[in-house]
């Protein structure tokens, strides 16, 4: 069960955050964000964008009950599904990632209430706020059977970089979604593909009066499917310059490797999509996407 949320804070943080395998640690998949937090949705507005917004939100209205979001982030799929009225809860390791969630929420409570018609039925009246909660996907904080769908976009599980934290949490989403509940996996196909290089100019652009610019560095451990970017944002403000460094690895599964995963953790996929747009999946296709029901 979730542990209460305190009455002074908007995020509910679950107290018992620790590492279940603090004895073969050397590296964690969720260390980096934290510093990447000021950056995420300026990289991800150059990317990624929006687009897979709308597929989600489709995946969302289906579920006929509350829905989970793991690794919510900045909150930039969590607030536009709540704000057509979804029942959603968030959850993510990193306090400054659910720090920015806040504050985009709160920027669309602004926008929803300038917008508001006073001659209407009250439009607004279906949006909902959502429930964000600080926890560890592996171990997942909630009552069993309290989620009609959980949704792991833009490549979540590909920050669990040992075997066994996907074990773990998968076995941790089949605990917290209801039976016949879905469970929806969105996977980025191109990250063991990338060569190794150092220190490249990737992006370049103007953020919050700032000028930024984004030097990357890839490194492969082809063994383990590892993919480490080093990432060196260099922000520029006038005369002041600063460097935030941080690195970010991921792990890659295929299409087969993740159904079979699933499948041992009591999972029948029921499509693999090769896009947002719903069109069948291949090994070439830009995404993977794979969408689950639990037994």
């Amino acid at each position: 069960m979730a542990n209460p949320q305190s009455p002074k804070s908007p995020i509910r943080n679950h107290s018992a955050i620790r590492d279940p395998h603090s004895a073969l640690r050397s590296r964690e998949g969720w260390q980096g964000w934290d510093t990447y937090a000021p950056f995420y949705d300026w990289e991800n507005a150059q990317t990624l964008g929006r687009r897979d917004v709308p597929f989600w939100r489709r995946v969302a209205s289906a579920a006929s009950g509350r829905v989970l979001e793991l690794g919510c982030g900045t909150g930039r799929v969590s607030v536009p599904l709540a704000s057509i009225g979804i029942d959603l809860v968030g959850i993510d390791r990193s306090a400054p990632m659910l720090e920015r969630a806040q504050q985009r929420l709160a920027r669309s409570r602004r926008n929803r209430r300038s917008t508001i018609n006073p001659q209407s039925a009250n439009p607004q009246a279906a949006a909902r706020n959502p429930q964000f909660v600080r926890g560890d996907i592996r171990a997942l904080p909630f009552r069993a059977r309290s989620f009609a769908a959980v949704l792991a976009p833009y490549g979540i599980l590909q920050s669990l970089i040992r075997p066994q934290d996907l074990t773990a949490t998968l076995a941790s989403v089949a605990d917290v979604l209801e039976p016949d509940g879905t469970f929806g996996i969105d996977l980025v196909p191109d990250v063991p593909k990338w060569r190794e290089y150092r220190n490249r100019v990737q992006l370049r652009g103007e953020s919050n009066g700032a000028q930024l610019t984004l030097i990357e560095s890839v490194t492969q451990d082809r063994r383990r499917r590892l993919t480490t970017f080093e990432q060196r944002y260099v922000e520029r403000r006038g005369d002041s310059t600063r460097e935030h460094r941080f690195d970010l690895t991921f792990r890659t599964l295929s299409v087969p490797q993740m159904v079979e995963r699933l499948a041992r953790a009591g999972f029948a996929v029921g499509a693999v999509l090769g896009d947002y747009r719903g069109r069948p999946w291949d090994e070439r296709a830009d995404v993977w996407i794979i969408l689950a029901k639990r037994g």
